[in-house]
């Protein structure tokens, strides 16, 4: 599964700055020239179409916007992960950290 994030990861890591990503060329490479605000704001707008896809879905019982939607929710996350420099395993890493951990034990144990 994560073979996929992985190759996913190393394309985007050549579209930033210094690495030969090129703004007029690659939409990537144009979201790193802008910085973080145009990034987080991307993931923003990508998180509300995920959320409404998944009430369009609820109400009409197709669920193909919200695999659309999610995937691109997920591809500007490895966006933004890239410009702070982690890695798709990094996050694969924290979720097994928390595996077998109660959510709300989890949150409990969160600093104030």
């Amino acid at each position: 599964m994560s073979d996929i994030l992985e190759r996913l990861a190393e394309v985007i890591e050549s579209r930033k700055p210094g690495n030969g990503g090129d703004p007029e060329k690659s939409y990537v490479a144009r979201l790193f020239a802008k910085g973080d605000d145009a990034i987080l704001k991307k993931i923003g707008e990508e998180a509300t179409e995920a959320v409404m896809a998944a009430k369009d879905a609820r109400a009409d019982g197709d669920t193909s916007k919200v695999l659309y939607e999610c995937a691109d929710l997920w591809f500007h996350s490895l966006v933004m992960l890239a410009q702070f420099d982690l890695k798709p395993q990094d996050v694969l890493n924290e979720l097994a950290r928390r595996e077998g951990l109660s959510g709300l034990e989890e949150k409990a144990a969160r600093p104030q």
